[in-house]
């Protein structure tokens, strides 16, 4: 009896992060602001700006900063894609995982190394989500990929404090 209830108790812990993705957002990507946020516009004809959960880009000023926009331009500029979120932050934007078909474009940003996985935030993720771009930005950073090119990159939110 315990066994099985411990093993149910786990199940269900696994599961709780994956239901702070309350909401989807549908649309079409309208606007590129950098390279960790978009404006996606409904089917209302409303646009809402979305942060990208889990990564940090570099910022515009920054090395790699213009190439990490253009990577995600290129990944989802003038198409339709699928937001799941579920908070927004202290700007009021819509924070969540942004899906091209099956692809997780977060991810992908992480995989090509244009940006930091944000560890920071590393709770809100999924136990999946979280193992999927700690391995992408390590595979990154082994492979020189992207900003790793750089012998001493700086994480955005360092270049913020300064």
């Amino acid at each position: 009896m315990t066994s099985s209830l411990h093993r149910i108790t786990s199940v269900l812990l696994l599961c709780l992060p994956l239901a702070a993705w309350s909401a989807e957002l549908n649309g079409r990507v309208v606007r590129i602001v950098d390279g960790d946020t978009l404006a996606v516009l409904d089917g209302g004809e409303q646009q809402h700006k979305v942060r990208l959960a889990g990564i940090d880009c570099p910022e515009r000023k920054q090395p790699w900063g213009q190439r990490a926009r253009q990577a995600l331009s290129g990944y989802v500029f003038d198409r339709d894609v699928a937001v799941e979120w579920g908070k927004r932050d202290r700007y009021g934007r819509i924070v969540g995982k942004v899906l091209d078909g099956e692809r997780d474009v977060n991810l992908a940003l992480v995989r090509d190394g244009m940006c930091w996985w944000y560890r920071k935030y590393a709770g809100e993720q999924s136990p999946v989500d979280r193992g999927l771009y700690e391995a992408a930005e390590t595979a990154a950073r082994d492979k020189r990929r992207g900003l790793w090119t750089d012998p001493d990159p700086v994480p955005p939110w360092e270049w913020r404090r300064h």
